[in-house]
């Protein structure tokens, strides 16, 4: 593989280059995943599906804050019969990996999504692990660790066990150990991470901004966390396949990630601040940084581990 090169294999799926969307951005409407794909992603993430349609939380859903945006959306989604109509009009047109984000709340809600998504052609499922802002999902999933595990086995067994099935965490205490349990139990690959909670409060009117109040925060700010977390992960576990992604604004911030252990990265907040257009800044950035460095983008990943 040549100087330069930005081809990588992770969790199961083989990648042109290490830049996707990241989950819930861009990637509920046919439309808007068609824009993704010209925009030169290299694989697409969908907005995460549940088992029953879910509205918005109530409005305002999203507040600027220094740095990044707190937002509360709540996972809406048009439900299992939205995955069945999108999903195999997709798999048609996208031509490159397409990820189905599915935010799960029982083992049988895991394994009917996993099994549709794979049955109309998903490249892989992510489990979202780490939404702040959904009752019942997510983050709450997460803290407890008989249910994340239980839903793991559900979603790999719907894939036959030879189905890429990826876990997008957020913040964890003792997460490198949380993160090899994963895989242990069969996940292909950890993304990390996901907005972390936060809040806004109006002292004015002396409430929360945000209609469903608690909200998670994403951008810039929280870059830092991310590539500390991703660190961890692939300094304590190396073998393990991270996707980081958090804050992902230029190709410095992606090579960040990258350095401290990232196979691939995902971009959200950016797509809206910066416009489409950032995928291929990215993309071309880590291109001239890798080839003046002398080194493959295998060469890179985890290099900050080894120094």
């Amino acid at each position: 593989m040549r100087l330069g090169s930005l081809r990588v294999e992770v969790g199961g799926l083989q990648l042109e280059h290490p830049v996707m969307n990241a989950s819930g951005v861009l990637g509920a409407r046919f439309d808007d995943i068609m824009e993704l794909v010209s925009a030169g992603v290299s694989a697409v993430v969908t907005k995460s599906f549940t088992l029953e349609p879910r509205e918005p939380n109530p409005t305002p859903i999203i507040v600027p804050v220094e740095d990044g945006y707190v937002n509360s959306v709540g996972l809406s989604n048009p439900g299992l019969e939205g995955l069945r109509s999108l999903i195999p009009r997709l798999v048609r047109v996208v031509g490159r990996p397409l990820i189905v984000s599915i935010a799960a709340s029982s083992p049988e809600e895991a394994g009917i999504l996993s099994r549709e998504a794979f049955a109309a052609g998903a490249s892989a499922v992510e489990l979202n692990l780490s939404c702040p802002h959904a009752r019942g999902r997510g983050l709450e999933v997460a803290y407890d660790r008989r249910l994340t595990l239980d839903i793991i086995d559900a979603a790999v067994e719907a894939g036959g066990g030879e189905k890429p099935v990826w876990a997008k965490i957020g913040y964890l205490d003792r997460v490198a150990e949380r993160a090899a349990e994963l895989v242990e139990r069969g996940v292909s690959a950890v993304v990390a991470i996901n907005t972390l909670k936060a809040m806004v409060i109006d002292v004015w009117a002396a409430r929360p901004v945000l209609g469903g109040r608690v909200g998670g925060l994403s951008g810039r700010a929280i870059h830092p966390v991310a590539t500390r977390i991703v660190y961890e992960i692939h300094c304590e576990h190396p073998d393990i396949h991270v996707v980081g992604v958090g804050g992902v604004y230029t190709w410095r911030d992606a090579a960040e990630l990258i350095l401290a252990g990232a196979r691939a990265v995902q971009v959200g907040t950016a797509l809206f601040d910066k416009g489409l257009g950032v995928v291929r800044e990215i993309v071309e950035g880590l291109r001239a940084y890798l080839e003046k460095m002398g080194w493959r983008l295998e060469d890179a990943i985890g290099a900050a581990c080894r120094r």
